[in-house]
């Protein structure tokens, strides 16, 4: 498994100038209306084929509901605030990225630039490259896909974590200074990619149109529309393999 949510990467090393029309929050507000603020507690990640694959993950906050550390029992990213705001993320912890918590093998939430958009805002179809090998040439070479993205009615339930993580108002925010990796049109890109409802079906498909993956999940949610489970199914066409993944989530009330 790679990097757990997603935004947890895309932190600028240089100052930064992003804007839009509305905020993140006011996008997610529109579409969803008031929602019940739950801080993701635990994520635990059950493989129906494969032991070694299970995962759990654990995060903490500290006494001003912000994220303090998120960790898999090995590794842990540690969130340092400075006057209130997310000024550094240290460790190789697992971070938040959507389609790593859906057993999906591409990284197009994290790279794909977006090519439409659904009446809530959230992105439903993603244009991205992917480095495969060609056996012809012994080379690497890149590889256009396209992930066509359904949610469910449910409003995303990583904002609130990510709002205390401090990622929520790197999204929005003007003028923000780190030491870490991505460059600034990373922002821009995370900012354009996110989803203000819940993903459930990513259907990746290659430059001729042909379904080469298919990641289905079903969620159980709670009165307040949280998942408290779900039951992955992803599906590689061109391998004619099928992983059954069970995950629970677990919540905190700030």
């Amino acid at each position: 498994m790679k990097n757990l949510t997603y935004l947890l990467l895309m932190i600028s090393g240089v100052l930064l100038t992003v804007s839009c029309n509305d905020s993140t929050t006011d996008e997610f507000e529109e579409a969803n209306g008031n929602v019940e603020n739950k801080l993701i507690k635990s994520i635990s990640t059950i493989s129906a084929q494969n032991s070694e694959e299970n995962i759990n993950v654990s995060l903490t906050y500290d006494s001003d509901n912000r994220l303090s550390t998120i960790t898999d029992g090995n590794d842990i990213s540690i969130f340092v605030f400075d006057n209130g705001n997310l000024s550094s993320i240290t460790g190789p912890g697992e971070n938040f990225n959507i389609e790593d918590l859906s057993q999906s093998p591409y990284d197009a939430f994290e790279t794909g630039q977006v090519l439409e958009y659904d009446s809530k805002g959230n992105p439903i179809k993603v244009l991205f490259f992917e480095e495969e090998y060609n056996d012809a040439t012994g080379e690497y070479e890149n590889i256009e896909l396209t992930a066509e993205i359904t949610y469910d009615d449910e409003h995303n339930p990583y904002f609130y974590t990510l709002e205390a993580a401090g990622i929520i108002e790197i999204l929005d925010d003007i003028e923000l200074n780190f030491s870490l990796i991505p460059q600034s049109s990373e922002i821009v890109q995370a900012r354009a990619l996110f989803p203000v409802s819940n993903p459930s079906k990513i259907v990746y498909k290659d430059e001729l149109g042909a379904i080469v993956y298919i990641v289905i999940v079903d969620y159980v949610y709670d009165n307040d529309d949280y998942p408290t489970s779900a039951t992955v199914t992803a599906s590689s066409i061109v391998d004619n393999e099928v992983g059954v993944y069970t995950i629970t989530y677990q919540y905190i009330i700030p």
